[in-house]
């Protein structure tokens, strides 16, 4: 019954919302954990007659079964993507998620590090081994421009203007943003494009992505956190440090700096101002001493 409007939800999802392969499957997922509670429960019911008490009982079921609450906000996030579907198709009168009250989670953010960390980071890099000038790209980009580690990967050399400093990233759905890159990353990315990537021969396919392994593919994503975790633990920092730290380390020092958060948010490709607002999560010295220096009535009385 649920079969054909999950094969509609699916051509929506990739044809109209332009998705891509895995955020799709991420959410059939989560509609298929609302159809295999409907199964185990006996409620057949097609998605037109279910009611918010029974998408409350599912939550109820998901949560008793211990998955996190950040789980179950993923869960309820694909469930409410399928019924803006079925409005927009016309499946549904109503929407049952908006009477239902999702599991309230905490976000958690990562490590922020210094700049003294990060230099710390980047010294580890053994620049006389032949991925050596690679890496060093690979972290200056990561750190310089904000990356996705997803956008790093898929890098090509035609989306590189360094001449007049910016690169074009190809982001999440697909959409085109303008990145400036600095100083220090245009460096390393010209040493690397003209005396590394030079000498490899790109497999077929991969003539025009920038960054290759030692065999001409193109790197895997857990190829850079290896690399990255390696790093880290040469330099003897202890946090827990991935690419996305290097992209949450690039907002909050551009936060700290005094960058516009409209900039930030174009910079790091959020479509949302509100996602961005995670990044700007500073420390409290920072806060205090930015209240001391620009609040008239803070230090009044002391």
């Amino acid at each position: 019954m649920w079969e054909s409007y999950k094969k509609g939800f699916k051509a929506f999802l990739q044809l109209e919302k332009s998705l891509s392969d895995n955020s799709t499957e991420a959410y059939l997922r989560d509609l298929d954990k609302l159809t295999d509670y409907l199964h185990l429960t006996q409620t057949s019911k097609p998605p037109e007659e279910i009611e918010a008490s029974d998408l409350q009982n599912f939550l109820q079921w998901i949560n008793e079964l211990g998955l996190s609450s950040t789980s179950q906000m993923r869960i309820v996030s694909g469930i409410r993507a399928f019924y803006k579907y079925c409005l927009l198709e016309d499946i549904v009168k109503n929407d049952p998620t908006q009477l239902i009250e999702a599991p309230k989670t905490k976000r958690s953010l990562p490590d922020v590090l210094s700049l003294e960390e990060i230099d710390a980071i980047i010294s580890q890099i053994d620049l006389s081994k032949p991925e050596g000038g690679r890496n060093k790209a690979i972290l200056e980009i990561l750190y310089s421009c904000g990356l996705r580690v997803s956008e790093v990967v898929a890098l090509r050399i035609s989306q590189l203007y360094l001449d007049v400093g910016y690169i074009r990233v190809i982001g999440k759905g697909d959409k085109e943003r303008l990145v400036p890159v600095g100083g220090e990353a245009t460096k390393y990315l010209n040493i690397y494009l003209n005396h590394s990537r030079n000498k490899i021969t790109a497999v077929s396919g991969n003539e025009d992505i920038v960054f290759l392994n030692r065999r001409g593919k193109k790197l895997t994503r857990v190829m850079v956190f290896h690399i990255i975790k390696e790093l880290t633990a040469g330099a003897g920092i202890q946090k827990t440090v991935s690419p996305h730290t290097f992209r949450h380390s690039f907002a909050t020092h551009l936060i700290e700096g005094g960058a516009n958060l409209r900039a930030v948010q174009e910079m790091l490709g959020h479509e949302n101002i509100t996602t961005t607002e995670i990044y700007t999560h500073l420390d409290r010295d920072f806060l205090r001493k930015t209240l001391e220096k620009y609040h008239p009535s803070f230090n009044k009385g002391k």
